[in-house]
């Protein structure tokens, strides 16, 4: 075959391979660049809720909401990193197209996110859960770490959440001018201090009742056929 004929032929596959891979880096781009919109509409519904809980005004309220919130939040995180993990789906590579992976990735980024509100603005309460859980510490340093890897927070007004909430709970060092922007006069965000340890005391005694509950429930009975002797 003559050279002069091979030449062009090796030049149009060449190009013909460089387009298709900008191609598959576009629709990789705009399947991020569409997520992050679906994140935008979601974080809105975040802050309604978050909203919906600060106006409570109620700490015995906020304090049992709280309690229930957190469990489900990181029941969901660790299954979706589970599914992720068990994928291989690295959280700076493509963005995934599959339905099941695409919930998790989703599932992680916007969990992680609404967690480091609910941080900021109830600290002392997070506080009271977090700080005796190492399962929930060792779950949400691994979605920071993840989060932190997508791109999602490289811009915009979510692009502080990760690093505040990362020193708000001891997972990095906190900076020399670091503050939690949803104080105020360095207050905690309850009338008082005394406040706060009456409503932890009283949630104290309500879990210390479900649990003897639980355990009566749970203890010996007499069957139909010794009762009957």
């Amino acid at each position: 075959m003559d050279f002069v004929f091979i030449c062009p032929l090796l030049l149009v596959l060449m190009l013909s391979r460089g387009s298709f891979a900008d191609m598959e880096k576009q629709r990789v781009d705009s399947g991020l660049e569409i997520y992050k919109k679906l994140f935008e509409v979601k974080r809105k519904d975040q802050m309604n809720a978050l909203k919906n809980l600060i106006e409570l005004n109620d700490v015995n309220q906020q304090y049992k909401i709280i309690d229930i919130m957190l469990k489900g939040l990181f029941k969901v995180l660790e299954d979706s990193r589970a599914v992720l993990i068990a994928a291989d789906v690295p959280p700076d590579g493509p963005f995934p197209q599959d339905e099941k992976i695409k919930d998790a990735y989703s599932h992680v980024v916007e969990n992680t996110a609404f967690f480091g509100d609910v941080v900021l603005r109830f600290p002392k309460i997070v506080h009271h859960y977090f700080d005796r859980n190492s399962n929930w510490n060792n779950l949400i340093r691994w979605g920071i770490g993840f989060c932190n890897l997508t791109g999602v927070f490289e811009q915009g007004p979510h692009s502080q959440v990760l690093g505040l909430m990362a020193q708000e709970l001891g997972i990095s060092e906190k900076s020399p001018d670091y503050r939690n922007p949803f104080k105020t006069d360095h207050s905690e965000f309850f009338p008082s201090a005394d406040t706060f340890q009456k409503a932890l005391r009283e949630e104290e005694k309500r879990r210390k009742k479900e649990e003897k509950r639980k355990e009566i429930r749970k203890g010996p009975r007499i069957s139909r056929s010794q009762s009957e002797l």
